[in-house]
């Protein structure tokens, strides 16, 4: 794997492509530190899509009976910022608190 400087590599990047092309990869830096890669594309690189499979976490996965039911008052404002022992601010006409 050849490592080239970023403003070596500017100028002759056609030479680069070519010997990516025979097998070479190479390694393009900035300010010495990797910053990308060469390689050559093959047809087969490309991956294929799969089709979907449904069911394939079925009896792996299950959802509690309560999932959806409302929070706790208490924890629900929690989430506002308020106390538990808070009450609820009074919304005003545009139906903002």
């Amino acid at each position: 794997m050849d490592r080239v400087p970023l403003s070596e590599a500017d100028g002759h990047m056609a030479e680069l492509v070519g010997r990516v092309e025979n097998g070479e990869e190479i390694v393009i830096l900035r300010d010495g530190k990797p910053a990308a890669r060469l390689v050559a594309v093959s047809e087969t690189a490309t991956p294929a899509k799969r089709p979907v499979r449904f069911g394939l976490a079925k009896g792996k996965i299950w959802i509690a009976d309560d999932f959806d039911d409302p929070l706790p008052d208490d924890l629900l404002k929690s989430f506002y910022g308020l106390a538990p022992d808070e009450d609820w601010p009074e919304p005003t006409p545009d139906g903002s608190v």
